[in-house]
């Protein structure tokens, strides 16, 4: 990520802890989360990791189903703040500070997990290859990857589709600091899965209110039995 990007978290992590609460907001307790679930079956005694893990509302959904959690975001203050969140889950979560579009500093995390989760936050990412790729090698075989971001087609402030490009703009209405998002296409960010070497078998739309346009694309990309 960038310095500029990074910044913006840091402005707008306490203002994001206080709005997403201890169960996060209706969007993700009604579109997110259902999405996520579904694909990612958790089970009690996996280890997952989550990237991107913001205030570690979802971290702490999971360790509440016996799972065992990594959990990273790029926001030192993001994580300090899900640190103090869920501290009655600290013997399940660990917390960690990483950048997850440098490798190197995805590398100073060791597997092997069971599973791996993001939840909105792809479309937040400069670069997505780093994450793609060392999940899959960190991933023992037959584990999946799921990841819910803003859909493409639908969910953008420009009138371009095919080509990639960034732009700032708001999560929640009020935060400090506006943030960076970065487009790509469904051929964008399904192919970056298919180049990492994952197969997909799961993927689902999901709408916020009485509309029939999604809002977010949830996919399940799978580390195959066998290489």
């Amino acid at each position: 990520m960038g310095k500029a990007d990074q910044a913006a978290w840091e402005a707008n992590a306490q203002f994001w802890d206080e709005q997403m609460g201890p169960d996060s907001n209706r969007f993700h307790r009604e579109v997110v989360r259902p999405l996520a679930n579904r694909l990612l079956a958790p089970r009690p005694g996996e280890h997952i990791l989550e990237a991107a893990c913001g205030n570690g509302n979802y971290a702490a959904y999971l360790a509440g189903q016996g799972v065992q959690v990594t959990a990273f975001d790029y926001s030192p203050a993001m994580v300090a703040l899900a640190k103090a969140r869920q501290r009655r889950y600290l013997k399940h979560i660990r917390f960690l500070v990483a950048d997850g579009t440098s490798l190197a500093e995805l590398q100073a995390m060791a597997g092997p997990f069971d599973k791996a989760v993001c939840n909105m936050a792809v479309m937040d990412m400069a670069a997505i290859e780093p994450l793609f790729t060392w999940i899959f090698t960190q991933l023992k075989p037959g584990g999946c990857f799921v990841f819910v971001t803003q859909h493409p087609c639908f969910v953008t402030l420009t009138e371009q589709y095919l080509t990639p490009h960034s732009y700032d703009g708001e999560a929640i209405a009020g935060q400090p600091r506006l943030q960076r998002y970065y487009h790509r296409s469904l051929t964008d960010i399904l192919g970056q899965c298919f180049a990492s070497g994952f197969v997909l078998d799961g993927f689902l739309e999901g709408v916020y209110g009485p509309k029939e346009r999604p809002d977010v694309i949830a996919v399940r990309a799978r580390k195959p039995e066998k290489e």
